[in-house]
């Protein structure tokens, strides 16, 4: 080990929609925040991020924009998601350390000029070594299970930008479904519905609240109301409106449906003694999305498959990264190479 390796750490990102996390090693999880940033119109300079900037969406005045610089699961913004990257690493690492290796998970449908993206992202905010690995890959690595035997197993990464569909075995992935249906356009069918049936306009963030509250993919033991506030679009007035959990599950049917029938069309591509591995193992959900009330119970009736929830299915994408970083070498074929996948 060379002088400079005691100042230069291990870094593993998952670089979400909805929120970036990010494990040191030796550490752990060190930062888990939004993927939102507060930046100045004129000078770009970025005035807030994380958390500090949500509690501003929705808020600001014309001198200031609160924006996502990921859109489904990938850069849609370079300069704003290269300056939040850099910024996120900054609070973890100080300015002491430089970044020696970072592993940043990626979704598995992206193109090669996003990848690059990704990358170069990671380079310019200082990392001498960047890997990319996949979000269904990492999630399956974050939540224990063995990626290398010779045995299926069929992971369900729903995040904000992306609901990744994976049957994985010897540390590759068989086949993949990555589909842009997944938290966000959850919050967005939400949102519509208020509009169509209400003609109330709410906010993201709102959309968000009521989906973790009351949202259910399945009805519920006990139907809940719930006061949502917004603005009239007739009247333009703010006004409050009675809603109930049988709404919002119809408002959200048709996008559980899409997720479903994905879910279905990847059975039906996956080869037969992996098949038969998905019927005894069952199906792993993690991510954000599969905190979604009866998701797994849905899935159970519509694939007549075993359906778990993985524990705390919101870290398991950096809990796999973490992985890889704290054993370079025992994970080193799951990475994307070029030219391979």
């Amino acid at each position: 080990m060379g002088i400079f390796d005691f100042f230069s750490v291990d870094i593993g990102m998952d670089l979400g929609t909805a929120n970036t996390l990010i494990y040191l090693k030796g550490k752990g999880i060190v930062l888990n925040e939004p993927s939102i940033v507060a930046f100045d119109r004129n000078t770009k300079k970025i005035i807030a991020l994380g958390q500090q900037a949500r509690i501003m969406q929705g808020r600001e005045h014309r001198q200031i924009r609160v924006t996502r610089p990921m859109r489904d699961g990938v850069i849609a913004d370079f300069e704003i998601a290269e300056g939040m990257i850099r910024a996120f690493i900054k609070r973890v690492i100080g300015g002491r350390f430089s970044i020696r290796r970072i592993v940043v998970a990626i979704p598995s449908g992206i193109t090669e000029v996003e990848k690059r993206a990704v990358k170069d992202s990671a380079e310019h905010a200082g990392a001498k070594e960047v890997h990319l690995i996949s979000e269904p890959m990492s999630a399956a690595i974050g939540i224990g299970l063995d990626v290398d035997a010779p045995i299926g197993n069929m992971v369900i990464d729903i995040g904000g930008g992306t609901t990744e569909i994976a049957v994985i075995a010897l540390s590759g992935i068989v086949n993949v479904e990555s589909s842009r249906i997944a938290g966000d356009e959850m919050n967005n069918a939400i949102m519509q519905f208020f509009k169509k049936n209400y003609n109330l306009l709410i906010g993201e963030r709102t959309a968000e609240e009521i989906k973790c509250e009351v949202g259910s993919a399945v009805p519920l033991k006990e139907e809940v109301v719930v006061h949502v506030k917004g603005r009239d679009l007739v009247g333009g007035i703010p006004k409050t409106v009675e809603v109930s959990s049988v709404e919002i599950r119809e408002a959200l049917n048709e996008n559980v449906v899409q997720i479903v029938e994905a879910i279905k069309q990847m059975l039906e591509r996956t080869p037969p003694e992996l098949s038969a591995d998905i019927l005894d193992r069952g199906v792993m959900l993690t991510g954000g999305g599969a905190l979604l009330k009866g998701l797994d119970e849905r899935i159970r009736m519509e694939t007549n498959l075993p359906v778990h929830v993985a524990e705390d299915p919101l870290t398991a994408v950096v809990r796999g990264v973490g992985r890889c970083i704290e054993n370079m070498n025992k994970y080193s074929k799951v990475y994307i190479r070029k030219r391979t996948y």
